[in-house]
């Protein structure tokens, strides 16, 4: 059964509702035009890492069976019955919104969403062009919000909204053109959550802000640091039950009143309806303030990103530092903390500060360049 083409959540809701054994995205996510690749469902859950290097171990062997009849092919247009779900739920306030495509797969669902939003909504590069001919579509590189921010503040809006190429990221802009990182938009996103939901479990990714944690145990919830990657996130969710859980790139999941998958869209409806009484920006500003730098990503072959982040985990260990584990790793010290990690899809290394102010930021990033060197890695920047 074809969908056609539209953003990979659009996908995950139809496999829910559907019931099917399978689903599979073909999909570059988030990465430049020249890749490709497959995001892959089986059982309800993702399909990932071990699994499919097994899963290739059995093409290669030719070790399948046929069917004992021939399968067919039919064509499901799931996008309207998907944009129905999006809206369920309470009203939204009547806000002044900018939406940024990115001309990615999402193109086309945000235009009949916004259709049937209340308020105003000014689109951006909704034709969906694998070239992305105005901007890469994502939405952690705060160069590609550049013409989304300018629609901010060229026409007073209340908030801008971006996605990645297929839907699963969302970046956000203030109405004064401040990006609004995913960690703190968790932090947002947690207090109606557990509001309603008083001790639940949420999960946020090794490269988030101690602010994040720090304010969901604030708020009565119980935080929990996890690794990186939409796949064991969703995993994480249903091992601990958590209701709500994010990643730094922006992935946002919603389990207490949704299907527990990474959903762009629906998170960015979720943050409209927390903004009935305060500008996002006041939200944001009541959180503390701490200096973290952007995601740094620098490159790094396939087989020696992982050596690199174990030589500097054993110095670490050896040396009786704070170290967690979980996903690379993340190093706490009296400036506040860095992460250093292999990337998951590409051939990189990537690494993340955090300090309480900027001369502590700088001595965090010091103290990672000297792992690296140690390493024969580059240097942070």
């Amino acid at each position: 059964m074809r969908i056609g083409v539209g953003p990979t959540p659009m996908l995950y809701f139809t496999e829910a509702v559907l019931g099917v054994d399978a689903a599979v995205m073909v999909t570059g996510s988030h990465n430049p035009p020249s890749y490709n690749g497959f995001k892959l469902v089986h059982a309800h859950r993702p399909f990932y890492a071990d699994q499919i290097t097994d899963l290739g171990a059995l093409a290669a062997a030719g070790d399948w069976t046929d069917a004992p009849h021939p399968g067919q092919v039919s064509d499901l247009d799931s996008a309207t019955r998907y944009v129905d779900r999006l809206i369920e739920g309470p009203d939204l306030p009547p806000l002044r919104i900018g939406w940024d495509a990115g001309n990615g797969a999402a193109g086309a669902i945000v235009k009949q969403l916004t259709a049937r939003l209340p308020g105003e909504h000014h689109l951006l590069f909704t034709a969906i062009d694998g070239s992305f001919p105005n901007h890469h579509p994502d939405p952690t590189i705060d160069a590609n919000l550049a013409d989304l921010r300018a629609l901010v503040l060229r026409e007073e809006l209340d908030l801008g909204i971006a996605f990645d190429g297929d839907g699963d990221r969302i970046g956000v802009i203030d109405h004064r053109g401040r990006t609004l990182p995913a960690d703190r938009l968790l932090a947002i996103l947690a207090e109606p959550v557990l509001a309603a939901h008083p001790g639940a479990t949420i999960i946020g990714d090794v490269k988030m802000s101690q602010i994040l944690f720090d304010r969901i145990a604030a708020l009565g919830g119980t935080p929990v640091m996890g690794r990186a990657g939409h796949a064991p996130m969703k995993d994480a969710m249903r091992d601990t039950g958590a209701l709500l859980a994010g990643e730094q790139s922006g992935h946002i999941f919603f389990a207490d009143d949704y299907l527990g998958y990474d959903d762009a869209l629906y998170a960015a409806l979720r943050l409209i309806r927390t903004l009935t009484d305060k500008p996002l920006a006041d939200l944001a500003d009541a959180l503390p303030a701490r200096t973290a730098t952007p995601e740094l990503r620098f490159a790094s072959t396939e087989d020696r990103k992982f050596d690199v982040v174990a030589e500097v985990a054993a110095r670490l260990a050896a040396a009786g530092a704070t170290v967690d584990t979980t996903d690379g790793v993340r190093v706490t010290m009296p400036d506040g903390w860095w992460l250093l990690r292999a990337s998951n899809t590409q051939d990189l290394l990537v690494a993340r500060a955090e300090g309480r102010d900027q001369p502590g930021c700088d001595r965090l990033i010091a103290a990672l360049n000297t792992q690296l060197v140690l390493s024969n890695a580059s240097p942070a920047t």
